[in-house]
């Protein structure tokens, strides 16, 4: 099926609605005029609304994907780029808070609007336009296009029954290159200045607007030290800022898959709603670049995918790519800073933003930020009263992506990858990975490869010994551990510059953690050290991640599945890693917490007492007075009978989801009988410790907790664990990682509070990707567990997701007969 949609239907849009963002009411600069651009793309679709764009320049390209994304997320998409341009307060309100998680959290929409006018403002995008190839220009230039184009046919009527929820609505409007590249700088400080954001936009100096601050003697106390751990030990110093988000990834070389290509699976555990959710798409400009993959919402190139010789795929860095200076201030002047001896004035940076109040007026509202030439100035006082900007003392903080502006030139170049070693030059050249760890697998390769190799700051371990600040940051480090908290009032105490470093303050490639075997390489979130236990990765700074430390039992899960495949003892036939039997280990829900400690529970509690009496509940610190008596017979019987695993037909998993919950928060040491071994790391932790009181309640809290839910017993999990789409509920399988799930989906809710429905807040798994290579090219099977379309009327709103819900993988076309042939094609022209 064919569609051609011309101009003349372009045409006669305009004429009924303004010309550009400039002049809508989401507009709020004038960077890049509109441009009159010859675009020429066909947009094909195939089963689950998978589109393949193919044009025959850069432009066009962009312009379909600009096109295809509005087509089917318009709405979380205009809400995005109304955050990204700082106008949440004009047509939300100031209190409100963002609908969805993102990377910069759900703070106040005054908040998130101040962020981003002083993080990216008119310059810093002008200058990351003018460091991008131009390929990469016109791809951003034609995104927004062809983005426009489909808002302009929403705005006259087009397609009425489609996003319904926001298409008449005013902050839904035309965008340009600018806005694009305002959210692919957001993408670069998600692991830095995002962190931060409300310490950055409320930082102001003593006096100042009714602000309070710290005595100038105010220091920490011992209790304040320990109070100062417990905050910062709660707080989430890596992108994505929710614990869990994370990925697996899993590259088997040759030697595993026993032919002479590699393969990859490729797991991210994201959100699954938002401005940063993941899209599908497929993006072909004959003899340039023909790649397929995922990306995240608003970006016109693919961040994780394959193309017909390598697939690659990402997962959350523990490298921090950040880090605090802090000022001393001279007397009596509190926008000054000392440096070397000399005072340093900051640079003050004056921002008004529209606010709309609740009775409908409009007001400016205005704020004075402040810089230093470390970066912005931010407020620690959530940390520590101590921690707050005073007469004496400040924060700066810098963001060594701040100024990466190499991120997407890499992935259009990966794109375009050949070979395996194409793909690690890159990577070495451009060394800008943002925030995470890379693992690709190659076509004619046996070799497969990881690198923690991008933007990273140059803190070594002595940098680091000879100028933390005392008692602040050895207190902030407790807890925080590898995040630089640095004298700023000392020159050498800067981030080096060497001379191969390919940005100001950036560690040098050679000292970054890479490893290429023939067997595999493995993440999970943990840090570089177990890439594969075989061989690990030691010596690194620790601003990179910790060594000889414990494992999260995701990782653990994750080495021991790849480890019984290889030896042929996880109940699939023979010893190699082929895609089919990689596609069901990826989805077999085993809970590692289960396997390696319900045993000992039963034998020890539910063995010896039918009842506990339990006092609080340590997970929502609810004290029980009087102390409650629970029997526990009922749930003993059901973790009996239950089979370990978060199958949506497995009965008594949200029973050891509960307890694990609770018995995860007690120290270590009080917990297991074996302690962690950095010679044993994959098998260590292990055994509880009998007679433990502690677990008893922990186990008695949580059978509480399932009996006030309403849910039975020995519920099914896929009663329980679900997710909506049109009003029917979707049964899923899997947990959270840190109760030991490889097979993540993981709610936000607590069973008593209605089960663990997966809305927009939840995370898990996201888009994956199981691929290998055969002599004929790529061979790709995928998930997208949320489907294509955030639009409830789209028929592509729910039809992945009962995919995923029924572990069938898709096989995507990639080649032009399978696309042509896929039974759902469907293909429509677009010109401009």
């Amino acid at each position: 099926m064919m569609q051609h949609r011309g101009t003349l239907s372009l045409l006669l849009v305009a004429t009924a609605l303004t010309g550009g963002t400039e002049s809508s009411p989401g507009a709020q600069s004038t960077i890049e005029p509109h441009i009159s651009t010859h675009y020429d793309v066909v947009v094909r679709r195939t089963s689950y609304g998978i589109p393949h764009i193919k044009a025959h320049d850069w432009g066009s390209l962009g312009y379909g994907y600009g096109y295809a994304q509005a087509e089917d997320n318009l709405c979380t998409l205009a809400d995005g780029f109304v955050s990204f341009r700082g106008r949440r307060s004009y047509f939300f309100g100031p209190e409100r808070t963002p609908p969805v998680n993102s990377t910069f959290g759900r703070p106040k929409n005054i908040d998130v609007d101040f962020f981003f006018r002083s993080i990216a403002p008119d310059g810093l995008v002008r200058q990351y336009k003018t460091r991008q190839p131009p390929e990469l220009q016109n791809l951003v230039r034609g995104f927004a296009a062809g983005y426009s184009r489909y808002v302009r046919e929403i705005k006259s009527g087009g397609t009425p029954k489609a996003h319904r929820a926001c298409r008449s609505e005013p902050w839904v409007s035309e965008i340009t290159a600018a806005d694009v590249y305002r959210r692919m700088y957001a993408i670069n400080i998600a692991g830095g200045y995002a962190q931060f954001l409300p310490g950055i936009v409320n930082a102001q100096p003593p006096g100042q607007n009714g602000y309070t601050a710290a005595k100038p003697d105010q220091t920490l106390s011992s209790s304040s030290v320990k109070t100062l751990a417990k905050r910062v030990s709660g707080a989430y110093f890596q992108a994505g800022r929710q614990i869990g988000i994370g990925s697996n990834a899993i590259a088997f070389g040759g030697q595993a898959t026993g032919t002479p290509h590699g393969l990859l699976l490729g797991n991210p555990h994201w959100y699954w709603g938002g401005p940063d959710r993941f899209y599908q798409a497929h993006l072909t400009l004959p003899g340039k670049i023909d790649v397929s993959g995922a990306s995240l919402l608003g970006l016109p190139f693919i961040v994780i995918g394959y193309n017909n010789h390598i697939a690659w795929s990402h997962t959350v860095s523990t490298a921090r790519r950040f880090g605090l200076f802090e000022l001393t201030l001279p007397p009596d002047t509190p926008t000054s800073y000392l440096y070397d001896g000399q005072i340093r004035k900051m640079t003050p940076m004056p921002i008004s933003i529209d606010v709309r109040r609740s009775d409908g007026r409009v007001e400016k509202v205005t704020r004075t930020l402040y810089r230093t030439h470390f970066g912005p100035v931010v407020d620690l006082r959530s940390y520590s009263p101590a921690m707050s900007w005073s007469s004496t003392r400040a924060f700066a903080l810098r963001d060594i992506n701040a100024d990466n502006f190499r991120i997407f030139r890499a992935y259009l170049r990966w794109g375009q990858a050949r070979s395996l070693n194409e793909f690690i030059s890159i990577q070495k050249e451009e060394a800008s990975v943002p925030w995470l760890t890379t693992l690709a697998a190659g076509r004619d390769e046996r070799r497969v490869w990881y690198a923690d190799i991008g933007s990273i700051p140059n803190v070594s371990d002595a940098l680091t010994a000879s100028c933390t600040t005392r008692p602040l940051g050895t207190a902030f480090a407790q807890s925080a551990p590898g995040v630089p908290f640095l004298d700023g009032a000392r020159s050498s105490c800067e981030w080096p510059n060497e001379r191969d470093s390919v940005q100001p303050g950036a560690m040098r490639v050679a000292k970054l953690p890479s490893l290429i075997r023939e067997d595999y390489v493995a993440n999970m979130n943990d840090s570089h050290w177990l890439t594969n236990p075989a061989q690990p990765l030691t010596g690194y700074p620790s601003i990179i991640g910790s060594e000889k430390t414990v494992q999260s039992l995701r990782t653990r899960l994750g080495h021991l599945l790849v480890q019984s495949r290889l030896a042929g003892t996880d109940g699939y036939a023979g010893d190699k890693a082929t895609s089919a039997i990689i596609r069901k280990v990826a989805l077999d829900s085993r809970v590692l917490s289960a396997e390696l400690f319900k045993a000992q529970l039963l034998a020890g509690i539910c063995a010896k007492r039918h009842a506990v009496t339990v006092t609080r509940d340590s997970v929502t610190r609810e004290v029980f007075s009087p102390a409650r008596a629970i029997d526990l017979s009922g749930a003993c019987e059901v973790l009996r009978k239950w089979n370990n695993t978060g199958n949506s037909n497995a009965s008594g998993a949200h029973i050891w989801d509960e307890f694990w919950a609770r018995a995860s928060l007690i120290p270590a040491s009080e917990l297991f009988a074996t302690s962690f071994s950095a010679t044993d790391p994959i098998h260590t932790p292990r055994d509880l410790k009998p007679d433990n009181a502690l677990l008893s309640e922990a186990f008695g809290v949580a059978t509480l907790r399932v009996q006030q839910s309403g849910f039975a017993l020995n519920a099914p999990r896929g009663e329980y664990l679900f997710v909506r789409r049109n009003g029917i509920r979707v049964p899923l399988f899997g947990g959270c990682g840190s109760v030991g799930y490889f097979t993540v989906v993981c709610s936000e809710h607590r069973i008593e509070q209605g089960g663990y429905p997966i809305d927009g807040d939840s995370h898990g798994n996201t888009y994956l990707q199981v691929v290998t290579f055969s002599e004929g090219g790529v061979e790709p099977y995928t998930l997208l567990t949320f489907s294509q379309s955030d639009d409830p009327a789209s028929r592509h709103f729910g039809d992945y997701t009962q995919r995923y819900a029924g572990k069938q993988w898709l096989r995507v076309p990639f080649t032009e007969r399978e696309i042509r042939t896929d039974p759902a094609f469907t293909a429509i022209s677009l010109h401009q």
